[in-house]
Formats: C-alpha cells, sequence, structure tokens
C-alpha cells in the first residue's frame, strides 16, 4: 500500500465556525470550501492539512455521524511560549498549562469550539530515563 496523503477529518456542526478556528489561530487557508466541508492546508507547510466536515452529511455512514470525540490533535512547532501566549490572550481554554515533560515535550493544551483536544508541542531533549527509550533517529535535540 503506498499512501499519498494522510489528514484527520473533524466532524462537527459548525463548518464554518471550525474551519475559521484553525485559520485564524493555527495559520491554515483553506484550499476547498463548500458549505458542508472544508479543506486546510498549513500556510508553513503545505503537506500539513486539515478537513472539517459535517457531521451529519450524507457522504458519512448514518452510525458514524456525529462531532469529533475521543480524539486529540497534536501540532509540533518550534515556538511553544509565543503560541501559549497568543491563544491565552486570545481567550482559548487552556485545559494544560505550559510545562516540560521529561519525555521530551514542551507542550500546552487548549481545545477548538467542539471541544477537540489540542496539544501544542515542542520537542525538547528528554530524561536520562527517557532518552534510553527512544530509537535513535526519533530522539529530539
Amino acid at each position: 500500500m503506498k499512501v499519498t496523503s494522510y489528514y484527520p477529518v473533524l466532524m462537527t456542526d459548525d463548518v464554518p465556525g471550525t474551519a475559521a478556528f484553525y485559520v485564524e489561530h493555527f495559520g491554515f487557508e483553506p484550499l476547498f470550501s463548500t458549505g458542508w466541508y472544508v479543506h486546510l492546508r498549513s500556510k508553513q507547510h503545505e503537506h500539513v492539512t486539515l478537513a472539517v466536515l459535517d457531521g451529519s452529511h450524507e457522504t458519512i455512514p448514518e452510525s458514524g455521524r456525529g462531532k469529533a470525540s475521543g480524539l486529540l490533535l497534536n501540532f509540533e512547532l518550534e515556538d511553544v511560549d509565543d503560541v501559549y501566549e497568543r491563544l491565552k490572550a486570545a481567550g482559548l481554554p487552556i485545559h494544560l498549562s505550559l510545562r516540560d515533560e521529561d519525555f521530551g515535550q514542551r507542550h500546552f493544551i487548549t481545545s477548538d469550539p467542539n471541544g477537540v483536544l489540542i496539544d501544542v508541542i515542542k520537542p525538547i531533549p528528554p530524561s536520562g530515563e527517557f532518552a534510553a527509550i527512544y530509537e535513535a533517529s526519533a530522539l529530539p535535540a
């Protein structure tokens, strides 16, 4: 199997509002937009994409219709401190304040208008015990 693309699709009852959230706060731009679906791409990285879909749309099997739940989106970036301050000032909910983790992350957790959790991460060097269990090529510097 040759995968040519991979991206999450968030099901919601507010497609325009959810898309606008990711455009405003996470630097996405719409590539394709209908009333029931918006495909977004990062302005900084063309291979980082996200879609927003009306959870009641007919293309979704009835048994799977609804809203996104049980989901955590991770955004790895270089400037986690700046983004934390910007999103906090914008009034986004902060569910986990900015902190360093021994396993190799400086991060915080917020959420989108649907309650989907968003973990904003900067990889950092892990503590010794965690560094020992990383595959060498995956070890944050």
